[in-house]
């Protein structure tokens, strides 16, 4: 399965702080959960990376 290939999984996704100062991104689909932490800086190139491929995709429209 690559980036552009659609799928009829639904996960559910949050975000948060966590109390060891990480930023978590927790996805949960079905049985299967997924913690995944980073420092606060790898969060916000994560974030950067978010934004860029948004404005990519309205490019597209």
């Amino acid at each position: 399965m690559g980036i552009n290939t659609e799928s009829d999984i639904e996960a559910n996704l949050q975000i948060g702080p966590t109390d060891k100062g990480m930023v978590r991104l927790y996805v949960e689909a079905g049985d299967l959960e997924i913690p995944m932490d980073f420092e606060p800086e790898e969060a916000e190139e994560i974030a950067e990376e978010i934004l860029a491929a948004a404005k990519a995709a309205r490019a597209r429209k």
